[in-house]
C-alpha cells in the first residue's frame, strides 16, 4: 500500500541520515582527537624549551643583556627563528662540522646569513662558563675573530649563532692546488692577522680568552681572503690574577702544545705554540697531523731540526 511504502522510504531515509551522523561524529571525533594531540604536543614543546632554558641558564645570561650595553639586544635567540633560518636544520645546509658540533648555514629573519652551530653534547658543570663565555664573545669587536650574533638555550644543548664567512678554511686553501691556493703575500698577511686576533684576545679582552683548539681549519677566510678566528667550542676564559688553570687538555693532533698536553696545565703559551704549526703549515703547506721525514719525524720537530741546523 502506498502508506506501507512511505514508512519504508521513511525507514531508508533515516537509516541514512543515521549513517551519516555516525559517520560525521567519528570524523569530529578523529579530528577533535588530532587537535587535543597537536596542543598537547605543543605544550610538551613549549614546557622543554622552558626546561631547557632554565638548565642552560638563560636567566643568568639575561641577567649580562640586561646589565651590558655592549651585548646584542637579540642575543637570546628562540629555537623557532633558527628552525626558520635553516628550514628545519635541513641536512643540505650543512656547512661544516668536527669534534663539537655540526655548522649549518641559514638566514635569519633580520636577512642576516649566519653559521648555526649545534654543538654535540656540553658538559652540564660547564654551563655557567659557557654563558659567561657567550657573554664576553659578543662583546668582542676585532675584525680577525668571528662575530657571534647570539644563542638559543631551547634545546639540551645550547646552540650558537655566528657571521657567517664565505670563503672556507685555511687549510682547504693551504692543501690544494688550483683556485683556491694562497699566494705567500696572501699567506704571510693571513699569518699577521691570525697573530693579531690571538693577542687581541690574550691580552686586549676584557678577560683573556685562551683559544685552546688554534689550527688552520679554525682559520676562516672571506671574500677578501682575510682572515677570521673561529671555533670557540673548547676555550677558555681565565681571569687576569690567574697565570694558568689546570684542566682536561684539548685540541687537535699535530697542534698540541706539548706542555699543557701532559701537565694540563693551560695558559696562552698553549695557542702560541699551536699559532707556530700553523706557520709552519703556511710556510711549509704540509698538514702537520700526517707529514712524516724520512727519519720519521713529524712536521714540528723536522722544521726544528732543520731550523737548528740553519743556525
Amino acid at each position: 500500500s502506498p502508506l506501507g511504502s512511505r514508512r519504508k522510504q521513511f525507514k531508508g531515509t533515516s537509516a541514512v541520515v543515521g549513517a551519516v551522523v555516525a559517520a560525521a561524529g567519528v570524523v569530529l571525533l578523529f579530528l577533535l582527537g588530532l587537535l587535543i594531540m597537536k596542543k598537547l604536543k605543543y605544550e610538551r614543546a613549549k614546557m622543554l624549551k622552558r626546561k631547557f632554558f632554565q638548565q642552560n641558564h638563560g636567566q643568568l645570561l639575561q641577567q649580562f643583556v640586561s646589565q651590558s650595553a655592549g651585548i646584542a639586544e637579540r642575543m637570546i635567540m628562540t629555537l623557532e627563528e633558527l628552525e626558520k633560518a635553516t628550514h628545519c636544520f635541513d641536512n643540505d645546509l650543512i656547512v661544516g662540522g668536527g669534534g663539537h658540533g655540526i655548522v649549518y648555514k641559514g638566514i635569519l629573519s633580520n636577512q642576516h646569513i649566519v653559521a648555526i652551530k649545534k654543538p654535540k653534547n656540553v658538559v652540564r658543570m660547564e654551563i655557567n662558563e659557557f654563558i659567561n663565555e657567550v657573554a664576553i664573545l659578543s662583546q668582542i669587536n676585532h675584525r680577525n675573530v668571528v662575530k657571534l650574533y647570539g644563542c638559543c638555550l631551547e634545546t639540551e644543548v645550547p646552540m650558537l649563532v655566528y657571521e657567517f664567512i664565505s670563503n672556507g678554511t685555511l687549510y682547504e686553501h693551504l692543501h690544494v692546488e688550483g683556485p683556491k691556493s694562497l699566494s705567500w703575500e696572501n699567506r704571510l698577511r693571513i699569518a699577521i692577522e691570525a697573530a693579531k686576533s690571538l693577542a687581541y684576545l690574550h691580552s686586549a679582552a676584557s678577560t683573556p680568552i685562551i683559544h685552546r683548539d688554534v689550527k688552520s681549519a679554525n682559520i676562516l677566510l672571506d671574500d677578501t681572503l682575510t682572515a677570521k678566528v673561529a671555533d670557540f667550542g673548547a676555550s677558555k676564559c681565565i681571569p687576569m690574577d690567574i697565570s694558568g688553570v689546570t684542566t682536561r687538555a684539548q685540541g687537535t693532533r699535530g697542534y698540541w702544545d706539548p706542555m699543557y698536553f701532559y701537565t694540563g696545565r693551560l695558559t696562552e703559551k698553549s695557542d702560541v705554540y699551536s699559532f707556530g704549526v700553523v706557520l709552519v703549515e703556511l710556510l711549509t703547506r704540509k698538514k702537520p697531523f700526517s707529514y712524516l721525514s724520512s727519519n720519521d719525524e713529524s712536521l714540528v720537530a723536522h722544521f726544528v731540526t732543520l731550523f737548528e741546523g740553519a743556525a
